[in-house]
């Protein structure tokens, strides 16, 4: 089973990025989980969501506690949440971060080596092609670098159900875009 914690403000879909991944994952016939933890916090307040993606069912129904990643979609909480709090040794940062390498690993309080670490200039991203700051289905397209564990083709059906129409082609155009300019660091 592979776990994934995402953290982000209100408002900014980091629940419906873990819900895509999962629905993506659930299409390519895996076992999932996908959920939020928030209570009633105003927009703009940091809020957690989780997936989990397993080959076999899924028994356990709890917070992700020591998840294999986390992605973070909003670089403003690198300062205000200790987002690698409780990550599995040697696991996956996948960050919303743009600049130095050298200030993302200050920022996020480890050593080079300590994890794998990506980042990805998503909010520059999503305001090219969604003309706002709206990070979330960039953030999956960068996961997805770091973890191929759902398919485009798959992820694909999920978006555009999710958002018909035009949006949901930005979204993808988005999601590719982000999964193409996402390094390891």
């Amino acid at each position: 089973m592979f776990e994934v914690r995402w953290h982000g403000r209100g408002g900014q879909g980091a629940w419906t990025a873990a819900n895509l991944l999962a629905t993506a994952a659930m299409l390519d016939g895996k076992h999932v989980q996908s959920f939020p933890a928030f209570g009633p916090e105003r927009a703009g307040a940091p809020v957690l969501a989780f997936t989990r993606i397993s080959d076999e069912p899924i028994e356990i129904h709890s917070m992700v506690y020591e998840p294999d990643a986390v992605v973070v979609l909003d670089p403003t909480l690198l300062t205000t949440v200790n987002v690698v709090e409780g990550l599995k040794k040697g696991g996956t940062i996948v960050v919303n971060f743009e600049g130095d390498a050298e200030e993302l690993y200050r920022l996020l309080g480890i050593r080079k080596g300590e994890y794998r670490v990506y980042a990805v200039p998503a909010t520059r991203l999503a305001l090219e092609v969604l003309k706002r700051a709206i990070t979330n289905t960039a953030m999956i397209g960068a996961f997805l670098k770091a973890h191929p564990l759902a398919s485009f083709e798959n992820l694909e059906k999920a978006v555009k159900a999710r958002f018909p129409g035009k949006l949901g082609e930005a979204n993808m155009e988005l999601i590719r875009k982000a999964h193409e300019s996402t390094k390891e660091v």
